[in-house]
């Protein structure tokens, strides 16, 4: 499976991690970066690269790395196609999977413990989407809303 990475500065030791985690376990790793430490350079940057090329490989899936993780899921969720989660502990991993069929998992690198945030990629690269009617539905509508811009009708 290809995984596209990317951190920032706070997130730059975790991703070095990942990619080498990775690629041992048979994934195909591209690293967008950071490719230095720069304590005054920003997640946009790296994470628009990651989610831009998730976005135009089906079947991809990101990784994003910042300190919290917050501002890269946010940055990532602008990307057209792109249903970036944050996760913080193996059950939100698996439910970005199966239940919002998400192609990016967010990490905050100072939240957690390296073997944490590993095992929470691990979990969201191995979980697959349910594919439940409800949930292809309510994805169904995130996709047309950001298409058009049209807010659903709301239930009768």
């Amino acid at each position: 499976m290809r995984v596209y990475i990317a951190a920032d500065h706070a997130g730059y030791e975790l991703k070095n991690h990942l990619v080498s985690w990775l690629k041992d376990h048979g994934h195909e790793v591209v690293d967008d970066g950071a490719f230095v430490y720069d304590a005054e350079d920003d997640y946009p940057t790296f994470v628009f690269r990651a989610a831009e090329a998730v976005s135009h490989d089906p079947g991809s899936f990101g990784v994003v790395i910042g300190g919290s993780g917050n501002g890269e899921q946010i940055a990532a969720n602008k990307v057209r196609g792109i249903r970036a989660a944050l996760a913080w502990s193996e059950e939100t991993a698996s439910l970005a999977r199966m239940h919002n069929d998400a192609n990016v998992i967010s990490l905050g690198a100072r939240m957690h413990s390296v073997e944490e945030a590993t095992r929470f990629v691990e979990v969201f690269l191995g979980t697959p989407f349910s594919g439940d009617e409800r949930h292809r539905r309510r994805i169904a509508q995130i996709f047309a809303y950001e298409t058009t811009g049209e807010i659903p009708p709301l239930p009768v």
